[in-house]
C-alpha cells in the first residue's frame, strides 16, 4: 500500500511538472494585447512594428519562425490574409476589441486565454504580433 502511494504520487508530481513546463511557453498570446510573448525584446517589437507598418509578411514570416521556432499562427495566416490580420492588430491596440475579434473570428484564429478556461475572452492581440495559438 505504502509504494503505491509513493508511486501515484510521484506520478502526480511529474504530471503537474509536465503541465506548468509545457504551457508557459506555448502561452504567448494571453488575451490580452498589452501582456508580451515569452520571446519579446525591445528590439524584436520595433521589427515587429517595422514589419506591420509595412505590411511585409514574408519579413514577419521570418521573425516568427527564427530561431527554429513554428507557432501556430504562422500555419494560420498565410500571405492573402495578413493584411486582414494587421488590421485585426491595429483595431485591438485602438481599443476596439469587438471589430479585431470579429476579423480574428474570419481568419479562424482562437481567444488566447479562452482555449484553457482562462482570460476574459476579450481576445486581443499581442503588442509584439506573437499571437501563437
Amino acid at each position: 500500500m505504502k509504494n503505491k502511494v509513493i508511486i501515484l504520487g510521484t506520478l502526480v508530481v511529474a504530471f503537474l511538472g509536465v503541465i506548468a513546463f509545457t504551457t508557459t511557453q506555448a502561452d504567448a498570446y494571453r488575451g490580452d494585447y498589452t501582456e508580451v510573448g515569452p520571446n519579446h525584446t525591445e528590439g524584436r517589437e520595433a521589427e515587429m512594428e517595422e514589419i506591420f507598418e509595412s505590411k511585409d509578411y514574408n519579413a514577419w514570416v521570418e521573425i516568427m519562425t527564427e530561431d527554429g521556432r513554428n507557432p501556430g499562427i504562422v500555419n494560420k495566416i498565410d500571405e492573402e490574409d495578413f493584411d486582414s490580420f494587421v488590421e485585426a492588430r491595429e483595431l485591438a491596440q485602438a481599443g476596439d476589441t469587438e471589430a479585431a475579434n470579429e476579423i480574428r473570428e474570419e481568419l479562424g484564429l482562437g481567444q488566447g486565454g479562452m482555449r484553457r478556461g482562462q482570460g476574459n475572452g476579450t481576445g486581443k492581440m499581442a503588442r509584439d504580433g506573437n499571437c501563437n495559438l
